[in-house]
């Protein structure tokens, strides 16, 4: 599990969001995102660079917020 360290508005993704790691592309040069609603539904599934992450830490609280729909 990560934390998104910048906005994809193209997404509606902004810096905050957790998402899960699918996938590691040359031992964590790039990774495999996907990003999904409190429902389970797939909302965008990014190749992001590892500064575009970080690990979900002890010390983080999640906070739900609504997206426009698709």
């Amino acid at each position: 599990t990560v934390v998104l360290t910048r906005d994809l508005a193209e997404h509606q993704l902004r810096a905050g969001d957790v998402g899960a790691v699918v996938h590691v592309y040359g031992d964590g040069k790039a990774y495999e995102i996907e990003f999904v609603t409190g429902s389970g539904q797939t909302l965008a599934v990014e190749t992001l660079e590892a500064s575009d992450i970080r690990p979900l830490g002890d010390g983080d609280i999640l906070h739900i917020r609504k997206v426009a729909a698709a």
